[in-house]
């Protein structure tokens, strides 16, 4: 495999790595900057030390429950995958790539009904979820992928496909 082939195929896990790495630094910057100001004789630095001591923790906090939910997310695609269970992604394009707005839309209604029918299932939530972003609502698409990782964690649906 030479090197652009290897990006093409890792392209958005090179992504990650990368802000991942620049957020890391961030917060190492930040951390190290905060106890500079708490040890400052000032009682207004040490104040802001103390304030922006927060900035670098949720900073963490946020980063790995992002990482978290990506490797959760990828663990269920990989096992729908491997059951045949993946939405095909059939719909039409725009030339710049862009899935058509109205095709997604036609699409969406099966999906729903599908959840409806079955809310306990994972699989429902995240083909769900796989609609919502076709359709472009990325935040009800995060919330349906969250709905199906915790469904998966909780082993919900395991007995309906598969």
């Amino acid at each position: 495999m030479n090197v652009v082939d290897f990006y093409r195929t890792h392209k958005v896990k090179l992504g990650v790595l990368l802000v991942t790495t620049l957020l890391v630094f961030w917060l190492v910057v930040a951390f190290q900057r905060s106890f500079l100001l708490l040890g400052d004789p000032e009682p207004v630095a040490k104040a802001i030390g103390a304030g922006y001591l927060l900035l670098p923790c949720i900073g963490a906090w946020a980063l790995i429950r992002e990482l978290l939910f990506g490797a959760q997310t990828q663990r269920m695609a990989r096992q729908l995958d491997s059951e045949g269970g993946l939405p095909v992604d059939d719909l039409p394009r725009t030339p710049a790539g862009r899935i058509v707005r109205s095709a997604a839309d036609q699409a969406f209604p099966a999906y729903r009904a599908a959840v409806e029918a079955d809310p306990d299932n994972w699989r429902s939530w995240f083909r769900l979820s796989c609609a919502y972003d076709a359709a472009g609502d990325r935040k009800r698409a995060r919330r349906a992928m969250r709905d199906a990782a915790a469904l998966h964690k909780r082993g919900a649906g395991d007995t309906a496909e598969g």
